[in-house]
This record gives structure tokens, sequence and C-alpha cells, in this order.
């Protein structure tokens, strides 16, 4: 244990003695510094203590003292009050400093008044914290969580101690900071002072709360319209997902692995692309709805934009998600219990309701509330297919960059939704309470899965058949319009979209890609490929800390971790403008906001599969590993992990795919140097040059499906053991 706090502390000395402490001009990962000699002499690119000597940066000066402090307890046990206490010590005031440091300095020099009162102006700024300052404050939390541990909590194990502590202090950074940025403009009034007034004035108006459409012809609040849509979303989805789940594993269905394929599809479609399929087939204009009117002589009309569209497209959207949570917890029920059930003459329709359809319960509930807040954050379907239908976060984004220009009330619209997202949650878990769902133990279990009940297999099948059948349309009609000269008015046959997006070309000098999207095209998948590991790896390790450990604080910590869910995207990206655009942390214009943005808006996915699978591994199978010497983070890796394999690609499929398609929050982030393929596609759609836009969408959508396939196989299946049904 000492020497693991002695590499810590030496990681610590490396970034105060060696690395530049201030974020770079050329970015984060800009590595020009290392070829310059005089680095040190450089206010850019110096270390901390060159900062103090040279730079009148005086406020880095007593962090040495911290890092050198856990010195005072080595070569003592880690019970010995001196050892944790010198850890506590060093943790608390070296990320005390760092922070109230970057808080109360910025680019004007103080940021309080009172303190401008106390020490007078200061005569230099400071700038965003880089390579060194982080290399810095990772080993003062560690010291932290050592120090806690080392007085016994949570039995005084540093994996989970640690891992607690890591998370906890991303999501305080990177969700509650910025956050905090744009959600206290709802306590202030039109002059940015404080005003509760203000808030409960803009919470209780007409055009949140109204119920005009009921009485008086109006129309209802955005909170109702949004309420509705979730939960007819949440249900559709659930319902979808979980007849797709049995079919894949419980109806020996011999095409499993092309039904997965067709059910993941609209996951990874990028945005609008699945509005404007609709609006080809249902529009006043769609093939269908002027096929229907020449045959039945029907008026056409515009049923589509409002309700019953967006809840289509959302449908069509978020039903793979649910399918992803669903299928590893269908598979997970153990074949045992059903077979003893049946070898007591209980026939499968008794089965599966008595005892398989309970032990599903995490997966339904996981499910549901997914596509719940799915369907409140989204923002592409609702703006395009919306109409008069109007939901929060359509109302959040036409509030902070319409012509109201009122984030005041944008941020009173999130708090609106945040209370949804969070009601719903706390629902989820009120109907879970604290039954075990156990079904796979450390135990043998070759049993099999029976098959469904004859009377309900034919349902099933002509419901899961026919929307993938009407998939399968939604994707031709987006494949033919990227093939067609202008799309809905001239028909004629065409590669030239292709032909600009994406041309490339060999000369003398090698491979050149001169179509207009190969660099958004490159940058996107670079991203995605960046954020898709750290999502899924953040967001299991939290399921594994939710799941398998008690702590003080747990409400508080799975609160945190579902937060920057719950948020439209339109309201991430705007906070973390507001927030990430100053010190202490600078990212705006960077990869690495795009990556960060990613990793903790997709997280709670990660999150969700995880809990879902997990509630279904038996304790027993933690402690076993333990009693035999093995401690939690070998436990987690070699037992937990292998078995967590459907969530694994649950959450890498959605995180990648997210990366890539993802709107709401990306169309604030991108710059010059990192555009992303969806603010080229919005772009194309505003200059009504959709044959291109969909020919883009089409080249992702093969893509992203060749990577959907390479993540299942990398990851491969778990095997529980069981015998196959022949």
């Amino acid at each position: 244990m000492n020497r693991v706090v002695l590499r810590w502390m030496l990681l610590g000395l490396v970034g105060y003695l060696l690395l530049p402490w201030y974020v770079l001009e050329d970015g984060f990962w800009g590595f020009s510094w290392l070829f310059s000699g005089g680095f040190i002499f450089d206010g850019g690119y110096a270390p901390a203590w060159a900062q103090v000597l040279f730079f009148e940066k005086s406020w880095l000066a007593p962090l040495p003292l911290f890092l050198l402090l856990p010195l005072a307890g080595y070569k003592r046990s880690s019970s010995d009050p001196i050892f944790s206490s010198s850890l506590l010590i060093a943790g608390v005031g070296g990320l005390g400093c760092l922070v109230i440091q970057g808080l109360s300095i910025g680019i004007d020099g103080w940021e309080f008044s009172f303190l401008n009162d106390l020490f007078g102006p200061l005569s230099i700024r400071q700038f965003g914290m880089g390579y060194g300052a982080v290399a810095v404050a990772l080993p003062f939390l560690f010291f932290l969580t050592q120090g806690i541990a080392a007085r016994g909590a949570i039995r005084g194990d540093v994996f989970v101690v640690g891992s607690i502590g890591l998370i906890m202090a991303l999501i305080v950074t990177f969700i509650f900071f910025p956050l905090s940025h744009i959600l206290v403009s709802a306590l202030e009034n039109e002059g940015g002072i404080f005003s509760l007034w203000s808030f409960f004035d803009r919470f209780a108006s007409q055009g949140i709360w109204g119920l005009k459409c009921l009485y008086g012809g109006g129309r209802c609040g955005v909170a109702w319209n949004s309420l509705l849509l979730a939960l007819l979303v949440g249900v559709s989805t659930t319902f979808l997902g979980f007849l797709f789940a049995l079919v894949a594993t419980r109806s020996g269905f011999k095409r499993v692995r092309l039904l997965k394929s067709l059910a993941v599809l609209p996951i990874i479609t990028p945005p609008f692309v699945i509005s404007l399929s609709l609006i080809l087939l249902f529009g006043l204009s769609g093939t269908v709805t002027l096929f229907i009117s020449d045959l039945l002589g029907i008026t056409p009309s515009r049923w589509l934009y409002g309700l019953p569209g967006i809840w289509l497209a959302q449908v069509l959207a978020y039903t793979p998600i649910a399918f992803l949570v669903m299928i590893g917890v269908v598979e997970g029920v153990s074949p045992s219990l059903e077979e003893a059930a049946m070898t007591l003459r209980a026939g499968k329709w008794k089965t599966f309701i008595d005892i398989s359809f309970p032990l599903m319960r995490p997966g339904l509930a996981n499910a549901f509330l997914i596509g719940f807040i799915e369907s409140m954050a989204d923002f592409g379907n609702p703006m395009v297919l919306g109409g008069n239908y109007d939901v929060l976060s359509t109302e959040i984004f036409f509030s902070i960059v319409g012509s109201q220009n009122d984030q005041g009330r944008a941020a009173t619209l999130a708090i609106v939704l945040l209370f949804f997202t969070l009601s719903a949650f706390y629902l989820q878990r009120r109907w879970l309470g604290k039954k075990s769902y156990v079904t796979v133990t450390g135990k043998g279990d070759s049993g099999v899965h029976p098959p469904l009940p004859t009377a309900i297999k034919p349902i099933i099948y002509s419901i899961t058949l026919f929307w993938l059948l009407f998939t399968l349309v939604v994707y031709f009609m987006i494949l033919f319009g990227s093939f067609v000269e202008t799309w809905g008015l001239d028909n004629s046959l065409t590669f030239k979209h292709y032909v600009t997006a994406f041309s490339a070309g060999l000369d003398q000098r090698g491979i050149y890609f001169d179509g207009s999207a190969w660099n958004s095209f490159f940058t996107t998948i670079s991203i995605a490929t960046i954020a898709a590991p750290l999502t899924a790896a953040i967001g299991l390790l939290t399921a594994y800390l939710l799941v398998r450990q008690k702590f003080r604080g747990l409400a508080i910590f799975e609160f945190g971790t579902m937060l920057s869910f719950a948020i439209p995207g339109t309201v991430i990206g705007i906070s973390y403008i507001l927030a990430f655009n100053v010190p202490p942390i600078e990212l705006t214009a960077t990869g690495s906001i795009l990556v960060l943005c990613f990793i903790f808006r997709n997280m709670p996915v990660g999150v969700r599969a995880g809990v879902a699978a997990m509630s279904q591994l038996d304790k027993n199978l933690d402690e076993a590993s333990l009693t035999l010497g093995g401690n939690s983070w070998y436990s987690f890796r070699n037992i937990i992990l292998p078995l967590l394999r459907p969530a694994i690609v649950a959450a890498l499929v959605y995180s990648f795919v997210r990366a890539i398609t993802a709107i709401s929050a990306v169309i604030f982030l991108v710059s010059s140097e990192y555009d992303m393929a969806t603010s080229y596609i919005i772009g194309r759609v505003e200059n009504n040059d959709y044959g291109l836009a969909i020919a883009y969408s089409t080249v992702l959508i093969i893509f992203m499906l060749l990577a959907v396939l390479a993540l299942q196989f990398i990851v491969g299946k778990r095997n529980l053991g069981r015998r196959l049904r022949r």
C-alpha cells in the first residue's frame, strides 16, 4: 500500500515539476511544447514551479507541501491513524487549494469582489488547467480515498472507495459544475439579479402547465405534452423491445443474428433522417399518403405533424435501446427455475407469467426508464415533426437561441423536465422494490429455456415481423433518397451526392480526400472511438458500485449518474460552453469537450444496462472470490465482467452510435477544426440539400452497422453453461 502511495506521489511531482500547468494554446492534445527547449520560461508552457518563480502565480506554491505530506505516514501500517490522517489532510488540502484558486482567479483576476477588496487587484490572469494540474489533482484524489479506506470505510476496500471517489469527482466536475451555470439562471430576473419571484412566475406559466386543450379548444402546456409523449414512447418501446428479446431467445427463431442486426438498425441512424423518411412516406405528398388518397378518395391530411408523428419516429429510434437492455435480462433468467415449475405441472403460460416475467422486471423497468428519458430529451424528431405540438426540449432550444434569448425561461423548463425524469426514476425504484431478481449463481445451470406458449407465438411473430418490415421500408426510402436528383421532386437516379460528399483520388503524393464530408467524417469516427470505451467503462463500473456496494450517499450517487441523461442535450451543450469557456477548465473549440460531453451524456445507458444485468448475478459469486483471496478488483475483472457481456455490448454500441448521431448538444460544441457529421448534415438540410444529407447518412448507417457487428464479435457472448435448444 505504501508503494502505491509513493507511485501516486511521484506522478504528482512529475505534474508539478515537468508538465505544463495550464492548457496549451494548440489544444489539450498538443505536444509542441516537448520540442521547445525553453518551454520552462514560456508562460504558456511552464510547469507549476516555474509559474510560481517567474510568472507570479504564487497561489500554486503550497501544492508540493500537500504532495509530500503522506511521507509522514510512510512505512507505517495502513491501520495506523498517522497513516490515514496524513493521507486525508493531503487529499483534502491539495484538492481544496486547486478548487479554491481555480474558482477564485479567472481571466480578469479575482472572480469575487470581496477578494479584490481584501487583497487588492491582480495584475495577471489565470488560464485553464492543463496536463500538470490533472497529474497533480489525481494523486490528491487518491490520497483522499486511500485515507477514507484506511479508516475502515466499506471494509477498507481501496478499489471500491477509490472508484466511488473517482466517479463522484467526474460527476461533480462534468455534470454538476456545468449544469450549475445554467440552472442558476432560473433564479435570476432579466437584470441578472437573484429573484425567487421571477422563478415562480416562469414556473407557473400557462405555457408550461395550461390545460386549455381539455376544455377551451386551445393548447395544453408543454409539460403535459412532453409527459404524454414520454409515457407513450416508454410503454411502446419497452413492449416492442421485450417482444424482440423473446423472439431472439425463446422462440427457436433460426435467423437470430439477422434479427438482432435489423432490430438495432434505427439506433444507428443520424438525426432527422427517420423523420424525413416518414415525411416521404406519410407526409402530404408522401408515397403512402398519395396511394391511399387515390385508392379511397380521401383528402390527404397533416396527421403526421404532431403527437402521432413524433411518437412514431421516437418509437422507431428508441426501440433498439429497449431491445439491447432486455435481451440480456430475458436470456439471464435461469432455465432451471422454469423447468422446475413445469416439472410441478405448471403449463408454459403459467410458468412464463409466474416465474419468468417477474424475474424480468429489472429489464422492463430500466428499458421503460430509458425510453421515457430519451423521449423527454429528444430534440431532432420534435423539431422536424412537431408541428403545433410543442415539447420541453424544443421550447428550451428556442428560449435560448431564438428571438426570446431567455436563459431564465430555458433553465426553468429544464427544471420541469428534470422533475419528470426524476419522478419516473423514483417510481421505477418503488416498482422494483427490494425484491431479489438473482438468477445467475455460481452453481451449474444446464437447463434450456422453455419455448413460448403456442397461443402467443403467432401474435409475437406478427408484431415483430411487421415492425421489422416497416423498419426496412423506412430504410429503403432513406437509401432511395440518396440516389435521386431532388428528393421528392425529381426522382431521376444519380451518384452526384456521394461524389460531392466522399470523392477521393490518387496522385503522386498518395491518396487524397477532397469530398466535402471527409473532414467531419474522420473527426466524428475519431471522437466516437475515443468516447465509446470510456463511456462503457465508467457506466459499468458505476453499475457495479450501485448494485454490489452499500454506502452512505448511495441515493445521491445514483442521482448524479442519471442527471446528465435527464437534462436535454440542448441544455448540456450550452452549459458546457458557459462552464468550460473560461478558467479553471477551458475546453471550448477542442475535441476534448466533445469526448467529455458524449461520455457523461451517454453514460447512464451503460449504468442502467449494467444494473439490469447485474441484478441477476448472485452476490455469492463475489463473496466466493473474496474468500479465495481475490480482491474486489480481481472479482470485478474476472467474475463479474465476463457475465456482463450483453450489458457491455449495449453500452459500447449505444455510446459509439450516439457519439456519431447526437445533435442537440453537439450543435453548440462543434468548431471549424472539430466539425461533426450531425452538424454537417443539419447544414445540408437547412440548405434544402436533402440528397447530400441522405447520402452522408447512408454512409454513416453502413459504417455503424459494420461497427456494431464488430463490437458484438469482439465482446463475444457470455457462457452460462446451458444446453442449446435442439
